[in-house]
């Protein structure tokens, strides 16, 4: 009986050893691409900053000019941009931001009333499933997305906006905050809210043909990067907690090898009790 049990117990321990040399793996690969994105959003900061910068400058010295981007349309839904992960086995990182949403959709007055850009293949699926009204939906194009990729969108949904179509546009993704640490935000992106403050310069820029111009040329192009780096921040988001995920698993997982150890030496210390008790009986009898 005791040889038995000791068979089932070291085939248990090499299931869980080939679980954790994947979860092991996993968890490698998510730190380097968790590195990558990282690098990618840094680089993309500076300019996107200078065209806020750029924006606040002309709302600063120009407040009353006037721009479609600035006022929210009073019919059309609104338009709800999701981005979520692409794949699973990275703990809450999908259920948190489908939370966040869901309730603004509650706030907002029901499914009747938004429509739904998805981004990630986790949100194409959620989102088609329970039959909600797609705008676009887009897939596994996280790792890999480009500004012109993010600019077509951004185009898009300018073009929406400015024909009725949608009145608003909101932003749902992961905030990276630290390797442990992620948070779902939401961001509104249409009207464009600029605040009224002094720009501080000493020479007021002179803009051709305008300033109203100029600022209405500027806003796709700063959408598109409030996108593209929401789909960098939620992918650099979405490896941290695959990251950690996996390294919990990996923890459980030599736990489990432990424990298993342990029932194993003890079912071989008693089929090795028994032996000795059944040669020490026959000696006796003997």
């Amino acid at each position: 009986m005791a040889s038995g049990n000791m068979k089932v117990i070291r085939r248990w321990i090499k299931s869980v050893e080939s679980t954790m040399q994947i979860t092991k793996a996993m968890q490698l690969v998510a730190s380097s691409k968790l590195r990558k994105a990282k690098e990618r959003a840094d680089n993309a900061r500076p300019y996107f900053n200078a065209l806020y910068e750029t924006m606040c400058e002309i709302q600063a010295e120009n407040p009353d000019f006037f721009s479609p981007f600035k006022k929210a349309n009073e019919n059309g839904r609104v338009l709800l941009i999701v981005i979520a992960g692409d794949r699973g086995l990275a703990g809450g990182f999908n259920s948190s931001i489908f939370k966040l949403v869901d309730a603004r959709i509650q706030e907002l007055g029901g499914i009747d009333n938004v429509e739904i850009l998805a981004i990630g293949r986790k949100a194409c699926e959620y989102y088609i499933k329970r039959r909600y009204t797609m705008f676009a939906a887009y897939s596994q194009i996280a790792e890999t997305v480009k500004i012109h990729d993010t600019a077509e969108i951004a185009d898009d949904v300018v073009f929406a906006y400015t024909h009725g179509r949608i009145k608003q546009a909101e932003l749902f993704y992961t905030n990276y905050v630290s390797p442990i640490t992620q948070t779902a935000a939401s961001l509104a992106i249409l009207p464009v809210d600029i605040p009224h403050a002094p720009s501080g310069l000493k020479e007021i820029p002179v803009y051709e043909p305008s300033a109203a111009f100029v600022f209405d040329h500027i806003v796709p192009r700063f959408i598109s990067g409030m996108i593209y780096g929401a789909i960098i921040d939620s992918f650099a988001s979405e490896q941290a907690s695959r990251r950690n995920a996996m390294e919990n698993a990996s923890d459980n997982a030599q736990i489990m090898i432990d424990d298993l150890s342990l029932s194993y030496n003890r079912a071989r210390q008693a089929a090795i009790t028994q032996e000795i008790t059944e040669i020490v009986g026959g000696a006796n009898s003997v």
